[in-house]
C-alpha cells in the first residue's frame, strides 16, 4: 500500500466518519495555501486532501481497506477541489456546515393547523366538550400514502441512480471543483413514480372533513389555544401529521363582564331601597342567588359574591362575582310622593342642604391657578 491515509490524517483505522472529517477540517485549516504558502506545506495539503477523498467515500474506503488504492497512491489532489466530492464538502471543511448528501425522503411531517371555536361564558367557566369539524389533509386510502397507483411502485431514478443529486465538474481559479445539485428528473428524491395514484396525484394525501370531540378545560379565556397533538395536516408521502390548535373565542355575555377570573355586573336600585336596604335577586352562572344590599348603600359601592366567578384554569377555586350598585333618583313624583319626601327632608333637616365639601379638594381652575403660582 503506497500511502497510509489514516496516518496522513492522524486517525485510527477504526475512526468514524465524524472523526475523519474533524481531522481533515483541522489539518486543512492549518495547511491551506492561503494560510501557509510554503511549497512543502502545499504538498502536505494535497496529501491530506487525497486521504480525505478516499476515506470519506464509503466505497473508496472499503476498496482501500481491502488493499487497493482508489487514488493510485500518487498523493494527487488536483488543486483545491481534488479532495472534495461536491461543494458541500468545502462548506463542511471550512465553515462547519452540517449538510447531508443523498436523496431526500418523500415522507415529511405535515403542517400544524388552527381553527376558531366560539363558546359561551358558562362553558368557559366550568368547561365543556365540543364536537368540531376539521378540513385537513389525511392519508390517501387508495395508495396508503405511497403516491403510486395500486399495483405499481416508485422506481430508482435512472438519471441520478438513486443518489438524488447530479454532479458537475467545473474549473475555476481554485482548480477543479465538483458541484452537486438536486436531480432535475426526481427533484432530489432518488426515485420517480411512473404511474401516480389517480386519487392523490402522487402526493400520498387527500383533503377530507373529519369530526373531532374537543375537551374544553374550565377556566379558559378568550384567545386560549388548546393543542391536539397529531390532529393537524398529514405530511407529504403519508408523513406524520402536525398538530391542531383550537383557539377559544368567548362570546360577550349580556349581563356579566369578565376581568380575569372575576365577573362584574351592575344592578340599579331605587334610592329608597338603598336607604332602607333590600335583597335583589340575581341569576348567576350557578343559578338564582340574592344580592344583599345593606341600608345606606351609596351609588358606586360594590357587593362581592365570593366563589361565583370563573374557575381558575390552574389551581383550585374560583374568582368572585362583583356586583356594582347604582342608586337611581326618581325624576317624576306625584303630589303625594313629593309631600312625603318633603316631610322626610324636614325631619332630617335637609330642606336646604348646603353641601358637604371634603377638605383640600379644589375645582379645576383653582388647581391650575395654584400650579402656575408654584403652590
Amino acid at each position: 500500500m503506497a500511502t497510509d491515509y489514516y496516518a496522513v490524517l492522524g486517525v485510527q483505522r477504526d475512526a468514524s466518519q465524524d472523526e475523519i472529517k474533524k481531522a481533515f477540517r483541522r489539518l486543512a485549516r492549518e495547511l491551506h495555501p492561503d494560510v501557509n504558502p510554503d511549497p512543502k506545506t502545499q504538498e502536505r495539503f494535497k496529501e491530506i486532501n487525497t486521504a480525505y477523498e478516499v476515506l470519506s467515500d464509503p466505497q473508496k474506503k472499503q476498496m482501500y481497506d481491502l488493499g487497493g488504492d482508489p487514488a493510485g497512491g500518487a498523493g494527487r489532489g488536483g488543486g483545491f477541489g481534488g479532495g472534495f466530492n461536491n461543494f458541500s464538502d468545502i462548506m463542511d471543511a471550512f465553515f462547519g456546515s452540517a449538510s447531508q448528501r443523498g436523496p431526500r425522503s418523500r415522507t415529511r411531517r405535515g403542517q400544524d393547523a388552527m381553527i376558531r371555536l366560539d363558546i359561551e361564558l358558562d362553558e368557559a367557566a366550568f368547561g365543556t366538550t365540543k364536537d368540531i369539524q376539521v378540513d385537513t389533509a389525511v392519508v390517501c386510502t387508495t395508495c396508503s400514502g405511497e403516491g403510486a397507483a395500486p399495483g405499481t411502485s416508485a422506481q430508482t431514478c435512472d438519471m441520478c441512480r438513486g443518489r438524488g443529486e447530479v454532479s458537475q465538474v467545473t474549473r475555476s481559479f481554485l482548480g477543479q471543483v465538483m458541484t452537486s445539485r438536486p436531480c432535475p428528473q426526481c427533484q432530489g428524491f432518488g426515485t420517480v413514480v411512473p404511474t401516480p395514484c389517480p386519487e392523490c396525484a402522487g402526493d400520498g394525501r387527500v383533503r377530507s372533513r373529519r369530526n373531532l370531540t374537543v375537551k374544553i378545560p374550565a377556566g379558559v379565556d378568550d384567545g386560549t389555544r388548546i393543542q391536539l397533538a397529531g390532529e393537524g395536516e398529514v405530511g407529504p408521502g403519508g408523513g406524520p401529521a402536525g398538530d391542531l390548535y383550537v383557539e377559544i373565542h368567548e362570546a360577550p355575555h349580556p349581563v356579566f363582564q369578565r376581568r380575569g377570573d372575576d365577573l362584574h355586573c351592575t344592578v340599579t336600585i331605587p334610592m329608597t331601597a338603598a336607604a332602607l336596604g333590600t335583597k335583589v335577586p340575581l341569576k348567576t352562572l350557578d343559578g338564582m342567588d340574592e344580592v344583599d344590599i345593606r341600608p345606606g348603600t351609596q351609588s358606586g359601592q360594590s357587593v362581592p359574591l365570593h366563589q361565583r366567578g370563573v374557575t381558575h384554569l390552574r389551581g383550585g377555586g374560583r374568582g368572585d362575582l362583583v356586583v356594582h350598585v347604582e342608586v337611581q333618583t326618581p325624576n317624576k313624583l306625584d303630589p303625594e310622593q313629593e309631600e312625603l319626601l318633603r316631610r322626610l327632608a324636614k325631619l332630617r333637616g335637609e330642606e336646604r342642604p348646603t353641601g358637604q365639601f371634603q377638605p383640600g379638594q379644589q375645582g379645576l381652575f383653582s388647581r391650575l391657578k395654584d400650579a402656575f403660582n408654584g403652590r
